[in-house]
């Protein structure tokens, strides 16, 4: 039995797809890590990121190191875990834990008050993994300079208390050996951040926090024979089949939702994947994690949307576009599965699934923000209702002077089959009823609303917003920091470096036309309800 149910609106054109994919042996030069297959621009890429492949076999040898080292810590009373991470680094290992059922504090953020909540844990039971492919993300740098200071006051060693997954020769390889660091796990160098849930960043923080990481691999192992496979039977081939074919028809939105699924969270790790590695060129296929088959956007998906169900098919779902399919796996195997579709599915868009172009951008606005002066590069409002800041061009505001007329004119300006991206600076565990926004957008302005918090979202769907289908309106929420922390050695603090990342992503996305609202929150608990009650949305 097939571990996908696809509902399509032409079997015939699915199935010439599939047998295309068999024709160009996409399945083997994938697994031969055949770098030629998305075309000559693509080669020197993808010739560095097609490790991820061989995880599976070649990760078991990281397994008794990581459980040994587990064990180590426990018997040193150290049996908290906070992971430092963006992206890729930090959504497979959230998702392998909460799957299984273990604690892991993951930071992967630049509000002030979450990383002091972090800090603010009980740092003698505590160890920081640290984690970053490239060795110098900011945010990560941060928390590092954080919790080392803190571990200091609280007369703890730092180096007996962190731990780095980084790449091999990477800056942060030569600071952690440095400084002595507790352990260093080196990645393979060729497996991309977003492919990397069965590398060391997938399984260094989910095995310290008692996740059953062989048996993720196992899973992982014992299906993939059915992706290698040049045949028509192979469920990778199938899945890109069925993205590729929507996508050639406009339906460029892939709505998700968990139903029977054993896997927790496993939206938020495919959001990344997908959006990050297909959403270039002004192509690509967008995410939308909603939060069951009876959210707005799911049974009400119109015809730029597919569905997916994690786990078994629920209820009468068949969105207008015709395209809707669930995938019921274990995590492993979903983990694999997923990485080879969303390469497949670059193959038939005719994109590189590996790069990530338009990222660089925002991650440049920040730095540039961050040394000069951010008070003075401040705007005036348009307008202030009960303490709420609101910021647009007035081409965008059409006169608004109310925050329910402003957030009529954001909707306004997008195309009938557009998205609604909302872009939340808060803090994701305080500021939780912020998430509340999504199904609002969604019923408000009937478009696909995406909700992510920043600067996590720039990991995952920033690529797809300024790099894909240009059909996007942007409502970024800033607010007051309840609290600041000076990040160590920088000269900068976190409330400072939340902003200019929040003005950075904003200035990019206007100048590529992208319509953004942006507004300040003086009271976030307040602030919340009154957006909230501008979308016209109640919660009792």
């Amino acid at each position: 039995m097939s571990p996908i149910d696809f509902g399509y609106p032409s079997p015939a054109e699915f199935d010439d797809e599939v047998q295309d994919l068999v024709a160009a042996r996409v399945a083997s030069r994938i697994t031969a890590g055949d770098s030629m297959l998305w075309g000559e621009a693509a080669a020197s890429e993808a010739a560095q990121r097609l490790g991820w492949v061989d995880l599976p076999v070649e990760s078991e040898a990281l397994v008794d190191d990581i459980l040994s080292l587990r064990q180590e810590l426990l018997a040193e009373g150290v049996d908290i875990v906070t992971l430092a991470g963006m992206g890729g680094s930090s959504l497979a290992p959230e998702v392998i834990c909460a799957t299984a059922g273990v604690e892991l504090e993951v930071l992967d953020t630049s509000d002030a008050g979450q990383v002091a909540e972090a800090i603010g844990t009980d740092l003698s039971r505590t160890v920081l993994v640290v984690a970053s492919k490239s060795g110098s993300t900011v945010e990560t740098d941060s928390h590092r300079r954080a919790f080392a200071a803190a571990f200091e006051a609280a007369g703890i060693d730092p180096a007996s208390r962190i731990i780095v997954v980084t790449d091999p020769g990477s800056p942060l390889q030569r600071l952690a050996e440095d400084e002595g660091y507790r352990r260093v796990f080196l990645a393979n160098p060729a497996v991309g951040g977003r492919y990397s849930a069965l590398s060391a960043f997938g399984l260094v923080p989910s095995g310290l926090a008692g996740a059953d990481i062989a048996r993720l691999l196992a899973e992982a192992r014992e299906f993939s024979p059915q992706l290698t496979a040049d045949s028509p039977t192979n469920p990778a081939l199938q899945l890109g089949a069925f993205l590729g074919v929507a996508h050639a028809r406009d339906t460029e939105k892939l709505v998700i939702a968990e139903t029977t699924t054993a896997v927790v969270g496993l939206g938020a790790w495919l959001e990344q994947l997908i959006a990050e590695s297909t959403g270039k060129d002004g192509e690509g296929i967008l995410p939308v994690v909603v939060e069951g088959v009876a959210a707005p956007g799911f049974g009400d998906a119109r015809a730029d949307a597919m569905l997916l169900f994690l786990g078994r098919a629920e209820g009468d779902h068949q969105p207008a576009s015709g395209f809707a399919c669930a995938v019921d796996l274990p995590l492993g195997a979903q983990f694999l599965l997923w990485e080879y579709a969303t390469a497949i599915t670059g193959y038939s868009i005719g994109i590189n699934p590996f790069d990530q172009p338009d990222v660089e951008a925002a991650k440049a606005n920040t730095r540039r923000l961050l040394s000069g002066d951010l008070t003075a590069a401040a705007e005036e409002p348009a307008f202030v209702e009960d303490g709420v800041e609101v910021y647009g061009q007035e081409s965008l505001l059409a006169g608004a002077r109310s925050l329910e007329a402003a957030l009529r004119a954001l909707a306004d300006a997008a195309d009938e089959y557009g998205y609604l991206a909302i872009q939340a600076y808060l803090d994701r565990n305080a500021d939780t009823r912020a998430a509340l926004l999504r199904q609002a957008g969604a019923l408000r302005t009937g478009l696909q609303t995406t909700f992510g918090f920043g600067p996590r979202y720039l990991h995952s769907t920033g690529q797809y917003h300024k790099g894909g289908h240009p059909n996007g309106v942007f409502l970024q929420i800033t607010g007051d920091n309840r609290t600041d922390l000076l990040i160590p050695g920088l000269g900068f603090s976190f409330g400072q470096l939340q902003r200019a990342q929040a003005a950075g992503d904003a200035q990019v996305l206007l100048e590529r036309n992208r319509p953004v609202l942006r507004v300040h929150l003086h009271d976030r608990a307040r602030g919340i309800s009154q957006l909230l009650e501008a979308f016209g949305f109640r919660v009792d």
